[in-house]
């Protein structure tokens, strides 16, 4: 059998309710969640640089080796050089020879001077990852406390979130498919999550525009769905208040 348009309203004004306690208790939650996803992405952010400068310095610690193999090979070509010094024929070759031992004199300087360079630029990296360790070791301790704080938050709401997700459950299979399908597309377009509110004091409930009366009476009469025409929110019923002081209604 076919729910009628007031039972369809009521169908959904129950969900949104259930809804309503749902988002409340995420709200308890406050920014938590999202600070601890932003610490999170901090520290793999500080792991990613540590990581790179690290690749960095193997670079450079083979740039150092290869400098060292470097001038082992120069000092060899010296002490060679030199040897055949003492068996020159003339000084042309004495020269000649004495020439070469400049050039790898020079290269070894070249070479030192290259690997003192290198050296350094090792230290200013093992610095900055010490400094960066440091920061990281002071966030981690900030996640620590967050998210300990989000698990006691968590844990205090998980029951009732989750009896409140079980009603949720049976409360949209009295829905059909269609009325869900815009409920959730106006919820998830809505700041505060209300896709289905009451005209209060002749307002929506959502947006708080004025709902003129001959529309407030269709609402009331519940025969058909009304939206609001400034927000899209489904106006479920219009919200009868009474005044304790008179004991008249409004």
């Amino acid at each position: 059998m076919e729910s009628t348009v007031s039972q369809k309203l009521d169908a959904l004004l129950a969900l949104q309710k259930i809804d309503s306690q749902i988002d409340e208790l995420i709200k308890i939650r406050g920014d938590l969640p999202e600070e601890v996803r932003d610490l999170e992405d901090e520290l793999a952010g500080y792991e990613t640089r540590i990581g790179k400068f690290k690749s960095e310095i193997d670079e450079l610690v083979q740039e150092v080796a290869k400098g060292k193999a470097g001038i082992k090979e120069a000092e060899k070509l010296i002490k060679k050089y030199q040897e055949q010094q003492n068996n020159v024929r003339n000084n042309r070759e004495f020269e000649a020879i004495s020439k070469e031992i400049e050039s790898q004199e020079l290269d070894i300087q070249l070479f030192e001077k290259k690997n003192k360079e290198t050296l350094f630029k090792i230290e200013k990296k093992n610095i900055e990852i010490a400094d960066i360790e440091a920061r990281m070791n002071g966030r981690k301790g900030d996640l620590e406390a967050k998210k300990s704080e989000l698990d006691s938050i968590i844990a205090e709401s998980t029951e009732d979130e989750k009896k409140l997700r079980d009603v949720r459950v049976e409360a949209v299979g009295k829905i059909e498919d269609r009325l869900m399908y815009s409920y959730n597309r106006i919820r998830q377009n809505s700041i505060n999550g209300l896709a289905v509110v009451k005209v209060r004091r002749g307002a929506c409930g959502g947006c708080f525009n004025q709902v003129p009366p001959q529309r407030q009476a269709d609402i009331r009469e519940k025969k058909k769905i009304i939206v609001c025409e400034h927000c899209g929110r489904v106006l479920a019923d219009v919200e009868v208040i009474e005044e304790a002081a008179t004991g008249k209604l409004k």
